[in-house]
């Protein structure tokens, strides 16, 4: 009797099915934030340099993830061809995630050291070059854009009060570290870094 009246009551049916829900996914997300291996960083990851954090900024700014994942998934075709699977401790010091979840391009989570800095300049500056068939578009304008280093202090601190552990010293220094490169310097130091971390496992 009573499921009738749930049944006959499509405002109820929906209530109880998002509790449900709710509850469902709750119970499959909250652990995951005691986990240790979702938490804490894995052995060896530190924080991206002053350059290294102003190329993701510009990865992002260019929409780079649009086009490209960062997230190796556990499946034998996909470590095959890109490595070692991506582990939560990976990103810990990501704010925000850049995993992304389409492939126009190939996934990067392991692009770190694949390929020398040359090689990304001309794949950077016309990817055609290098990679004929590619559909990825050039970008001209990081080899002309230079940076100077001035947000950099100020981005490293409001990463330091999310818990990257960025030390004085480091922020004190990050002006100089910066001024002066190309953005195409920033952006293939950022990318030489990706999945250095447990590449060789």
């Amino acid at each position: 009797m009573r499921h009738e009246i749930v049944e006959k009551n499509v405002g109820l049916l929906a209530v109880l099915i998002l509790v449900v829900i709710s509850f469902g996914g709750l119970a499959e997300v909250v652990p995951l934030f005691f986990q240790k291996q979702t938490t804490q960083p894995v052995e060896g990851l530190e924080p991206l340099s002053a350059l290294e954090l102003e190329g993701r900024d510009i990865y992002r700014r260019e929409g780079c993830v649009g086009c490209h994942s960062q997230m190796v998934r556990p499946f034998r075709a996909e470590t095959e061809r890109y490595g070692h699977y991506s582990v939560a401790g990976e990103s810990v010091y990501d704010h925000n995630f850049l995993w992304g979840s389409k492939r126009t391009g190939p996934d990067l989570a392991r692009v770190g050291g694949r390929y020398s800095d040359d090689w990304h300049r001309a794949h950077m500056y016309n990817p055609r070059d290098v990679v004929p068939e590619s559909v990825m578009p050039a970008y001209p304008w990081l080899f002309e854009n230079t940076l100077d280093g001035e947000a950099t202090p100020k981005k490293m601190r409001a990463l330091r009060a999310l818990g990257v552990p960025y030390t004085d010293e480091q922020i004190e220094n990050a002006t100089g570290e910066v001024r002066g490169e190309q953005e195409i310097t920033a952006l293939i130091a950022y990318l030489q870094q990706l999945g250095t971390v447990l590449k060789g496992n």
